[in-house]
């Protein structure tokens, strides 16, 4: 493991050992709450090296976190995911599932995961944004609960009932008959 503040304190300066060492703890992390949120692997890369960008320019500017990288990496996530969302409703488009489907599956059982994944993202988008924000973080991502609290600057128990408002909401979602 690495003392996070050290690092950071190095970053500061451009160490670039530093700065790899911050892309490899933490690009994987990322790409899995960004995938989480956006669910085309292309995209998520390319946001997540937005949120590296960010970091990047906000190190040149002297806007860069002073003591937490973490949550200061995973909140410029969020607002790249956010943005790209936004940029979607107003331009929408049409993606194609392009990911190479395992030989041992069925037709049959391929069309029912594809439907169940499409029903599931249908069902998380009705959820409210934090919510939304809250379980990529806690499952996508893996985060405790005061480590999202930090992130999205709320309290435990807020994070504690967002998460189960949002998890009672797909389960009534996603009941059987019950997928608009």
């Amino acid at each position: 493991m690495f003392d996070e503040a050290e690092l950071l304190g190095r970053a500061h300066i451009q160490d670039t050992d530093a700065l790899a060492q911050i892309h490899d703890a933490y690009y994987g992390p990322l790409f899995r709450y960004v995938s989480f949120r956006v669910s085309d692997r292309h995209t998520a890369e390319d946001l997540v090296s937005e949120v590296f960008t960010r970091f990047l320019t906000a190190l040149r500017d002297k806007k860069a976190p002073q003591s937490t990288l973490r949550g200061w990496l995973f909140s410029v996530a969020a607002n790249v995911v956010s943005d790209h969302h936004r940029r979607r409703y107003r331009a929408p488009q049409e993606s194609l599932d392009e990911d190479i489907v395992s030989q041992e599956a069925g037709p049959d059982e391929i069309a029912e995961q594809a439907a169940t994944r499409e029903d599931l993202r249908r069902a998380v988008a009705t959820l409210t944004g934090e919510q939304q924000h809250v379980l990529a973080m806690r499952y996508g991502q893996g985060l405790p609960i005061q480590d999202v609290a930090r992130a999205l600057g709320k309290t435990e128990g807020a994070i504690k009932q967002l998460q189960a408002r949002a998890i009672a909401a797909l389960s009534r979602k996603m009941a059987p008959g019950m997928v608009e």
